[in-house]
């Protein structure tokens, strides 16, 4: 499905495959492997910023996936995010949505809310976020009414 679609649909939280449509090469072609990876994965949907049009200046709609997070003994060393343009010519695809009962954990800026945690409950939601903290942090509990369409329904949208 297209980078519109997921912008339009997938709730924050969901996990997103990403894909260029080719076979993988083969362990020994390092270059080709590392280029190839570049463009296929996995992420966790985290932010969607809407477009932006100046007098000479275009930006069309994207959103956020994070990738990964590295760092040892509980230290976050780096974290890697990467945007996606609407107009992306890679292949998207809705893995998995936030089940009801689970929490995000969202800071808003600049009227945009960004994913920073999802928990399996309030409980280790309110853990996080006491060992985590950001300015205007808040607790949102996933509700069937947030999943606007089933992860199904996604899937065979493609």
């Amino acid at each position: 499905m297209s980078a519109q679609y997921i912008y339009d649909t997938a709730p924050l939280g969901s996990l997103i495959r990403y894909s260029n449509g080719e076979p993988r090469p083969p362990e020994r072609f390092r270059r080709k492997l590392a280029a190839w990876n570049n463009d296929n994965g996995t992420g966790r949907l985290v932010e969607r910023y809407p477009g932006q049009v100046a007098d000479n200046y275009r930006s069309p709609a994207h959103f956020m996936l994070h990738l990964a997070t590295y760092g040892t003994q509980g230290v976050i060393v780096m974290t890697v995010r990467r945007a996606y343009s609407v107009d992306s010519p890679l292949n998207f695809e809705s893995v998995d949505t936030p089940k009801p009962g689970q929490v995000r954990v969202l800071t808003t800026f600049r009227d945009k809310d960004e994913l920073r945690h999802l928990a399996a409950d309030m409980a280790s939601a309110e853990a996080w976020m006491r060992d985590n903290p950001y300015s205007g942090m808040r607790a949102e509990i996933v509700t069937g009414a947030d999943l606007a369409v089933p992860s199904s329904e996604l899937r065979r949208a493609a």
